[in-house]
């Protein structure tokens, strides 16, 4: 059976621990829109894919997502795929398209995206994400995955004790002051990079 035009909805939020009839959105989502929210908790994986279509329910982050449950042909479903991004283990780090960034391994993660840690100090000549994506170019980066739910690549690098005591030499051009404690302050080991898509780069 064909995918239908569009398919009826209904969101409901997973953090409050319960559904109340207030809290539950109707959508009329297009095919291509509900699959890849899909895609973010199966990856691309046609039978997975399929599956979860033909059970009517999935988690996509912070939403539970209903429908009534669809039975698509393998061939319709690897058809819909067709659009989505694949996963490009080769692809080289390009900091210029990096949009965030992770320091894990501590008591929590550190997440920094590059608008907040590009924000300059005053009479500062650079950031502290420049200062980031010049780091990261120096540590061998392995490539994990394509995010579905981020639209990015993902880089993962361990870092030893001279990259730790360079990042935290470099916390104090970080604007914002949790940040820059945090960056200081905090035990991490793992850096993770997502870095965005061009046409170039892959569709």
């Amino acid at each position: 059976m064909p995918l239908p035009a569009t398919i009826p909805v209904k969101v409901s939020s997973e953090a409050a621990g319960y559904i109340s009839a207030a809290a539950v959105v109707g959508r009329q989502m297009a095919p291509a829109e509900l699959i890849e929210q899909i895609l973010r908790a199966t990856g691309k994986d046609a039978g997975r894919v399929r599956a979860v279509l033909e059970n009517g329910t999935v988690v996509s982050g912070a939403y539970r997502l209903r429908w009534i449950p669809i039975q698509a042909s393998p061939e319709d479903v690897a058809e819909a795929l067709r659009r989505f991004p694949d996963a490009l283990p080769d692809r080289p780090f390009e900091p210029s398209l990096c949009v965030r960034a992770a320091l894990s391994g501590g008591r929590a993660a550190i997440d920094l995206t590059r608008q907040s840690a590009s924000r300059k100090r005053w009479f500062a000549r650079r950031s502290f994400w420049q200062a980031l994506m010049e780091a990261a170019q120096q540590i061998p980066l392995a490539y994990q995955y394509y995010s579905y739910a981020d639209r990015a690549d993902v880089y993962h690098a361990e870092l030893g004790p001279e990259q730790t005591r360079l990042l935290r030499g470099q916390a104090v051009l970080l604007r914002y002051s949790a940040l820059e404690k945090a960056v200081r302050e905090d035990s991490y080991r793992r850096l993770a990079l997502w870095v965005e898509r061009t046409t170039t780069s892959g569709s």
